[in-house]
């Protein structure tokens, strides 16, 4: 099991990505985001990008491995969106009211391994790629994929259903 934890721009970059994935420069090295440019802040966002692509794929490389064995799979939710500047506003934490779309409207990915994809209606998956979701469907969606049995499961929140 693979954890993963994208640090937000208040962290310095090493905390975020190595030192071979600063393909965007100049980029802002310090907390303080108030002395950085705009540029800065972005190329800084951009390399953590970079990076999390590269450790994802990654996961995946190495779930292949085990994929004629054992039902994998992969599941990213980033756990919140960031301002870069838009109106304004940098980073994230706003309440949800008063939040940018760019801090509501996260990243996710989900990878099926061969026999995983199997047992999922895929093309289902696909058509309803651009709907609006939220972290209460990851909850429920694990549980699916775990085969969990629970009052608290609701079929409709998971996405594979």
């Amino acid at each position: 099991m693979f954890c993963l934890s994208i640090h937000s721009l208040e962290e310095s970059n090493a905390a975020r990505y190595q030192k071979e994935f600063e393909k965007f420069t100049p980029v802002c090295t310090t907390n303080q985001i108030e002395k950085c440019s705009k540029e800065e802040l972005i190329n800084a966002y951009d390399n953590a990008l970079l990076y999390t692509d590269y450790f994802l794929t990654e996961v995946i490389h190495f779930l292949k491995k085990y994929d004629s064995t054992h039902e994998t799979a992969m599941l990213y939710f980033s756990d919140h969106g960031e301002s870069l500047g838009e109106k304004g506003i940098y980073l994230h934490g706003l309440p949800y009211v008063m939040a940018p779309d760019s801090q509501k409207h996260i990243a996710a990915l989900m990878w099926f391994g061969n026999e995983m994809g199997k047992d999922i209606n895929l093309k289902k998956v696909r058509i309803n790629k651009d709907e609006k979701y939220s972290q209460d469907n990851l909850f429920h969606t694990l549980l699916g994929i775990f085969e969990v049995t629970t009052g608290v499961y609701e079929k409709e929140m998971d996405l594979l259903q």
